[in-house]
This record gives structure tokens, sequence and C-alpha cells, in this order.
């Protein structure tokens, strides 16, 4: 039996250009997309809801988030989203080297297009997905995939959420040879950036980096110079 073109948008013929914007023609390219997922992964925790496989080829969505929310009597089924959003997202970095920030935009326009094709309210849609990203950023990572790709967490310098992969690792939650190297590699890094950068400072409205500590040195040099100045005042 030949495989369905697409499984979930509706079989019509479009009554207008392919090139205008079409909510049909939106479901169909979401159906492609999901039929390309080589593997869905729903049994690890995932500390931005949903992740991808090193590779490429694995999309993980956190095991605490339900597969369905309910808006306006209807049950919405949340994966097909966030694999479009993570799959949008993964091919952006891959393929043509995008920032995880400028990926994870275009990543996020394409989710909430996908949303309000389906005639779903973006603000409830995303106010569902928010009370589970704070619930799980406030419980300890105790399944960490082994391949998953760390690159947004260190796009977005957030060295609490790769303290606490770490953390997993050193107590054997996650396979300590294959993500050892990676996970303390990008908690040093960021560790070392953050003490490299001065501390920054707010002058009438303004934020100003503040000034690097003299060398030693150079204290002394220009205490010595006043003192010098002070003597020739005085003669």
């Amino acid at each position: 039996m030949p495989s369905v073109c697409h499984p979930i948008a509706p079989h019509k013929k479009l009554t207008l250009p392919e090139w205008y914007v079409s909510s049909l023609m939106l479901d169909r390219a979401l159906d492609a997309i999901l039929r390309r997922v080589r593997k869905l992964d729903r049994a690890h925790d995932i500390p931005y809801l949903a992740g991808y496989s090193l590779d490429g080829k694995t999309i993980y969505i956190d095991r605490h988030l339900p597969k369905v929310f309910a808006f306006h009597g209807r049950e919405i089924e949340v994966d097909r989203y966030l694999i479009l959003h993570e799959e949008v997202e993964k091919t952006l970095i891959d393929q043509l080297g995008l920032h995880y920030l400028h990926a994870h935009q275009i990543a996020t326009r394409a989710e909430q297009a996908a949303i309000r094709a389906d005639r779903i309210n973006w603000h409830d849609y995303d106010r569902f997905m928010q009370k589970y990203v704070k619930r799980i950023g406030d419980e300890r990572l105790t399944k960490v995939p082994a391949d998953l790709d760390l690159k947004p967490y260190r796009d977005e310098h957030d060295l609490d959420v790769l303290r606490r992969i770490e953390t997993a690792l050193d107590k054997g939650r996650m396979p300590y040879a294959i993500r050892e190297k990676g996970v303390r590699a990008s908690v040093h890094a960021l560790e070392r950036e953050t003490r490299a950068k001065p501390a920054a400072t707010v002058r009438k409205g303004k934020l100003v980096k503040a000034a690097r500590p003299k060398r030693k040195a150079a204290v002394r040099r220009a205490r010595r110079g006043k003192s010098l100045k002070g003597a020739r005042s005085a003669g």
C-alpha cells in the first residue's frame, strides 16, 4: 500500500497559486517534515523542553510534557509543532552555520505560523509550553540523552543548565565516556569567559563596563609621581 503524501492535511485542491500564503500548504509542508524524522524520543529530561541529537537524527521532547493540551474543546497534539521547531532550528545551524539564537528565532516563527494555520491561539499554546519549561527548569536532571546537542545551552551562555548536566554526569545518570569531554569543556569555557568579562555598572541610566583594575606596578608609579610633584611644589 503506498504511503500517504500528507497524512494530516486534508486532500483538497488549492484554490490559490502555490506562492500565496496558504494554511493548507503549510500543513502539508509540516507533514513532509514529520515524515523525515528518523526517531522521536520522549524518555529523557531536556532542559529547554525539546532538543536534538548531535547528528540531527533524533528529536528529543521532555518526558514530563503532556502530549496534548486542551484548547476550546479540542485536544491539540503538541509534538508535531515542537518537531517542526527543532528540525528547522537544527537545519539552519548545521547547513547555514547560524548562531543558535538566530536559528531559534526563525524556528519559533515557523512554529507560530503552523499553530495559527491550525486555528490555535498562539498565546494560549505558548502559555501552556512556558508552564512546563519553568517546572522542568526547577527540577534536577536525572535522565540526559548521551548525544544531546549542547550548542543551544552554550550559545545561550546557560551555565546553570550545563552545570546541572555535569552534576548528572558525575552521579552516573548519563554515559560518562561519551559526554564527559563535551559537557566539561562547555562548562569550563563559559566559566573562563564569565571570569574574563569585567563587571558592568549603570551610570546615569547608561550601561558602562567597569574599568579593569590597574596593575600594581602602574599604581606604584602613579603614587610615586604624585609624591615627587608634591615635593617640587613645596620647594
